[in-house]
């Protein structure tokens, strides 16, 4: 279920671009193509000092020190053997050549471990993000009452963000409910904001009879947090455990995508709502909505990190469409091939954490 932590905790060094290798080895043909110059120039010319570039070379993408290092000295080596040959050329030019490849050495080897040493804070840092975040987004029972659930969340390819992606399934003795949001932030703070959220959901979902109530209950909790710049859009769904209408409260997020019969629709809100924590600075109040969610049926509900996912032209992923000619069984055979058709759209890593909830009722 979490994608996010598909690395654990391990420390794993990434492989070099195919396009720093190929500049890398270009960089080798270049020293080589030197050297080779160097012996059909005659013994009064030398180009010593471009094996200085070795160390370096040998110090891209690597995280151990014994690469430069030995490159290093066999750089100097090299010198060696052109000083030998290079008869005619002034001793002091071919001892600075040695020595600029000494330093570069241990310059490249410094790199190294600097480098190292920063992957790995990183590496810790992104450690206790996803601790917090499982910690956070407890795990999802695949079957709940009446339903079969799936869930996703996926992460940003941004080093060490901290999402602000929530969600939760619970059963209550109002049927099952379920809340899906997106803290506007990143970081620690908005995972406090998450959760808050979750938190007070937790408790008024439960206690609650009427959907809209928890809504109101949440936006009052935020809003009386200290001052921040933090607000939660969300989408509150009931689904009851014997057959009858399930039920939507959107608090300014994007609309659930029900599939119903083959066709896909969106479950508009009856009146538009704001996000969470900010009722009271536009007024009105959070209104409910009731829909048809028979046997059969399955219900997507996503985060903008989907819906707002763009091609290379600049144009947003077009969800409905392709969710319409996905199959509708399995919620989770189904989600993973939802983000794979969503990646293979956008030809790179998503650019926003994205979370997919997709429920489908068996009775």
């Amino acid at each position: 279920m979490f994608d996010l932590l598909k690395d654990g905790a391990r420390f794993r060094p990434r492989l070099l671009p195919k396009w720093s290798r190929r500049l890398t080895a270009g960089g080798y043909a270049l020293v080589a193509a030197a050297v080779v110059a160097d012996v059909f120039t005659g013994t009064g010319v030398t180009l010593a000092p471009i094996l200085a570039a070795l160390p370096v070379l040998a110090g891209v993408g690597t995280r151990r020190v014994s690469d430069p290092l030995v490159a290093g000295a066999g750089a100097v080596v090299a010198v060696a053997a052109l000083a030998l040959y290079d008869v005619d050329v002034p001793d002091v030019v071919m001892l600075t050549a040695a020595v600029t490849v000494a330093v570069i050495t241990f310059f490249s080897c410094a790199n190294v471990m600097v480098v190292t040493a920063q992957e790995r804070e990183l590496a810790r840092v992104r450690t206790v993000a996803e601790a917090a975040q499982r910690a956070l987004l407890r795990l999802v029972p695949r079957r709940m009452g009446p339903l079969v659930v799936a869930v996703r969340y996926v992460a940003a390819e941004a080093e060490a963000r901290i999402g602000g992606d929530l969600y939760e399934v619970i059963r209550t003795p109002y049927g099952v409910r379920l809340l899906l949001g997106d803290v506007c932030g990143k970081g620690l703070a908005a995972v406090e904001t998450a959760a808050d959220v979750l938190g007070v959901f937790r408790e008024a979902a439960r206690a609650e009879p009427d959907l809209a109530e928890v809504a109101k209950r949440l936006d009052s909790a935020l809003a009386r947090r200290p001052v921040s710049e933090e607000f939660v859009t969300a989408v509150l769904v009931g689904i009851p455990d014997a057959p009858g209408p399930a039920t939507v409260v959107n608090c300014g997020h994007p609309p659930p995508l029900l599939c119903h019969d083959g066709e896909v629709s969106e479950v508009d809100p009856p009146v538009a709502a704001p996000p969470l924590a900010l009722l009271d600075l536009v007024g009105g109040d959070y209104c409910a909505r009731s829909f048809t969610f028979e046997h059969g049926d399955l219900l997507l509900l996503y985060t903008d990190g989907v819906a707002e996912a763009r091609d290379a032209a600049d144009r947003f992923y077009p969800l409905a469409q392709r969710l319409a000619v996905l199959p509708h069984g399995e919620p989770e055979a189904l989600l993973d091939e939802l983000l794979v058709d969503v990646r293979a759209y956008v030809g790179a890593g998503l650019s926003d954490d994205a979370a997919l909830l997709a429920i489908r009722r068996e009775r």
